[in-house]
């Protein structure tokens, strides 16, 4: 408990109150920050890049990371290799068919639903190569912040 502040030094005892109330308080910035970017893209780019790393290690050297899309009226089988961002809203979403064609995903956050997969690596010969998640320094532009890994 503080103790109540001596009047005869009123302006002294107002700057020490201020000064524990500074201490005492948590950096509200930090607390906006992280709240902000946790309901933008960036923020599930993060997670999504973590639970993605950890199913992609689970898997054995034979096999990578493949993403199953049900929300087409078809299936869709891709091998994943790359996750990006453009915030506010828009995860990017990144990799080739078995047939080898190109597939880009783009998904806003509230509608991202993809089952994560193992698949065989189309060159088990070759080194198993990371998905490559880790997270660039952010980069600028005018209309907002936009990160692929």
């Amino acid at each position: 408990m503080i103790d109540p502040p001596d009047p005869s030094n009123f302006l002294q005892n107002l700057s020490d109150y201020n000064n524990i109330i500074r201490t005492s308080m948590p950096d509200l910035s930090k607390i906006m920050a992280e709240y902000a970017d946790s309901n933008q893209a960036s923020g599930f780019y993060k997670r999504l890049t973590q639970m993605i790393s950890n199913f992609d290690n689970s898997l054995g050297d034979a096999s990578e990371v493949g993403v199953r899309l049900v929300s087409f009226g078809q299936t869709v089988v891709f091998h994943l290799r790359t996750i990006g961002y453009w915030n506010p809203s828009l995860i990017i979403f990144s990799g080739h068919t078995e047939e080898g064609e190109p597939v880009h995903l783009i998904q806003h956050i509230s509608q991202i639903s993809i089952l994560l997969m193992k698949l065989p690596r189309k060159d088990p010969k070759e080194p198993k190569r990371p998905i490559g998640f880790n997270i660039p320094e952010e980069q600028s532009n005018e209309k907002g912040k936009n990160k692929s890994g």
